[in-house]
């Protein structure tokens, strides 16, 4: 490594260095009716020379220009003309080498994201683009993860084949299996009760040749270029305008059928250190280690240094121009761990500031994929730091979600629902948002806290059951004690306080046939079965009615941080089987208190009621026990692997 690489480490984390360069003008290139400006920062360079082509790849330039130097370290040009739909990238010349790079704030680019493209959003929007607007915030907010590729990309979507896979999928949102067949991908997510469907990533990433083969298959979770959209979901990768034009119109569609949108962000690390970031401002954009090495927080090679004014700029920049250049509704940051306290309270802020408190969801993983290579000092949005974030900043909750159904970590693992230890006080834990008993709350609020069984990462929950229930490991063919400690597990999580979550197809038992991390295996493994929607009907109408009843109980849909107090009582019942009783005022629900009795173990259990009228609202095998509830005095009985949603009448 050489010295240089070193010492740029403390320059860079110098007060003297970001006094000096930090700038708060315009960045990227703007085109105009009769002019185009490009604009890059780059401190260390000595030189910059911009290129411009008149394709995404395999031309010469026509045109080259040197850029002028301007103030805070700034390289700039400006044209007379409107350049919009051309490409371009830069020679930057730092210490003597010189570097061809795309614009890190390129809004447009060419096929696999080496030259950018000059964007004018008005030529690249759909028809009726400015009239778009997200539907109205609902009272309860119901997360739904998905894959643009994987939710559609199967025969059974019910999706026309040339656009399976494709941004255009989520404009067809009327789509069955089979001729007058159940709903299925967005029809199917508007019928289950989802309010926002969150895509994984849509930004441009490296590691699927947009060139290449169309079976070609991974999570996008390696950032190229943060500021536009990816070319293999676009019917056309090699004119950068497609790529704009039909996640647009994939946004517009989602909103007019009533969902909004959440885009999983992931500002953590770079795809390589061969980025644009890099060859701009060579390692200004990223943490190293004492010997200058790149730090590797994310566990991908690298990890951004988002304390740096300008790094935290452009982070915020990027953030902000999706949410108004794309109407985007939220925002999930992969690994929130390894961004600081003060940017992640500076996006909600500037959210809040632009379309109102709350408009747009913020949430994160509240963890890192390593050992940080922070500055000292620095506070990271990680679960040490919960209590500093914004209330309007959310994290997922891996606690309850391993107290459920065991660890993540360990195949054999066991939770509540699937052979482990079930007691009132881990279970009313669980339920004001963050597991971790006879310890107080992680979390300021409610609304900071994401209740999630599964998501795109480690096991499915179905897989994570077979593998924990299932001797013979039947993934494609569920035995009934699977189906039953799904139930369970579903209603569980229906009453945890937070932000509802799910991944695509947990509804209905979703296999990836036990492959634990499937972000490059193969579509077979990570495509969505709408069959499976058919055969386990039942499942999902389980889920349809828990999602319809929590609406209705201000117990668990409050996100104030006075919500956790509404935990009343929690007693054990018998081994593996207790209830927790929550205060239901506020509302319009006629039930004073809720009570969820859960039994986990294989023999019935009695419970004991409190005084007074208890409608039976779900259980074991309905969740519309609601629609025509059942009064019960004294006691109720509480099936093996089952739960009982109670209301009581005030």
């Amino acid at each position: 490594m050489k010295r240089s690489d070193r010492t740029k480490k403390a320059l860079f984390d110098s007060r003297e260095f970001e006094a000096q360069y930090h700038y708060d003008g315009e960045l990227g290139a703007h085109a105009g009716e009769g002019e185009t400006r490009f604009s890059l920062w780059a401190p260390t360079a000595q030189q910059v020379t911009l290129n411009l082509y008149r394709t995404g790849g395999g031309d010469c330039a026509f045109e080259c220009v040197t850029m002028r130097r301007g103030e805070r370290g700034v390289y700039a040009h400006a044209f007379s003309r409107s350049l919009a739909g051309v490409y371009y990238d830069y020679d930057v010349t730092v210490d003597g080498v010189t570097r061809r790079t795309g614009d890190p704030y390129a809004y447009g680019c060419g096929v696999n994201g080496a030259r950018s493209m000059v964007v004018d959003h008005a030529l690249c929007s759909p028809e009726g683009w400015a009239q778009d607007r997200a539907p109205a915030l609902q009272a309860e907010n119901v997360i739904y993860e998905m894959h643009v590729k994987d939710f559609s990309c199967d025969a059974s979507s019910g999706v026309s084949a040339a656009h399976r896979g494709k941004y255009l999928a989520l404009c067809e949102t009327e789509t069955t299996l089979g001729r007058g067949g159940l709903p299925t991908c967005i029809a199917h997510a508007k019928a289950l009760g989802v309010t926002h469907v969150q895509l994984m990533p849509v930004y441009d990433y490296g590691s699927v040749d947009e060139a290449g083969a169309p079976d070609q298959f991974n999570w996008g979770y390696d950032p190229v270029n943060y500021n536009v959209p990816e070319g293999s979901y676009a019917t056309d990768a090699e004119h950068g305008e497609v790529r704009i034009r039909e996640f647009k119109q994939a946004i517009a569609a989602l909103h007019k059928s009533g969902l909004r949108v959440i885009m999983d962000v992931v500002y953590n690390h770079t795809y390589s250190l061969d980025s644009a970031l890099f060859k701009t401002v060579p390692w200004y954009f990223y943490r190293q280690n004492a010997d200058g090495s790149a730090a590797n927080g994310s566990g991908c090679g690298n990890e951004t240094a988002s304390e740096r004014s300008m790094c935290a700029r452009y982070i915020l920049d990027s953030v902000m121009y999706w949410a108004e250049a794309y109407h985007i509704d939220g925002f999930r940051f992969d690994l929130m761990g390894l961004h600081d306290v003060p940017l992640m309270n500076r996006i909600r802020a500037a959210l809040d500031a632009r379309f109102g408190r709350g408009e747009k969801l913020i949430l994160g993983e509240p963890w890192s994929g390593g050992i940080s290579g922070v500055r000292a000092g620095v506070h990271l949005a990680d679960k040490g730091h919960l209590r500093e974030l914004d209330p309007g900043v959310a994290a997922f909750c891996d606690a309850t979600r391993d107290a459920v159904k065991g660890c993540v970590m360990d195949a054999g693992s066991r939770g509540f629902v699937n052979g482990g230890r079930l007691n009132a006080g881990h279970l009313a834990a669980c339920m004001k948002g963050w597991a971790i008993p006879q310890e107080p709350c992680g979390v300021a609020a409610a609304s900071q806290t994401v209740s999630y069984l599964s998501c795109h990462d480690d096991w499915t929950l179905f897989d994570k059951l077979v593998l924990t229930m299932d001797e013979k490991r039947r993934f494609r063919h569920a035995i009934p004690e699977v189906i039953r400690a799904n139930k369970l597990a579903a209603a569980i999580i229906a009453c945890c306080q937070g932000h509802l979550f799910l991944l695509s197809g947990e509804e209905f038992g979703r296999t990836k046939l036990g492959v634990k991390n499937s972000f490059r295996s193969a579509l077979r493994i990570n495509r969505i079965d709408w069959g499976l929607a058919r055969d386990r009907q039942a499942l999902v109408d389980y889920y349809r009615g828990l999602i319809a009843l929590r609406r209705q109980l201000p117990a668990f849909t409050d996100k104030r941080t006075e919500a956790a107090e509404r935990i009343a009582e929690a007693a054990d019942i018998a081994p593996n089987a207790a209830y927790v009783i929550v205060d239901n005022a506020g509302g319009e629900s006629p039930y004073a208190r809720v009570m969820l009795a859960v039994n986990a173990g294989d023999a019935p259990a009695e419970l004991a009621l409190p005084a007074g009228e208890w409608d039976i609202l779900a259980d074991g095998e309905s969740s519309f026990r609601w629609q025509h509830p059942e009064a019960v005095r004294g006691t109720a009985e509480l099936a093996p692997a089952s739960a009982l949603i109670l209301g009581l009448r005030g």
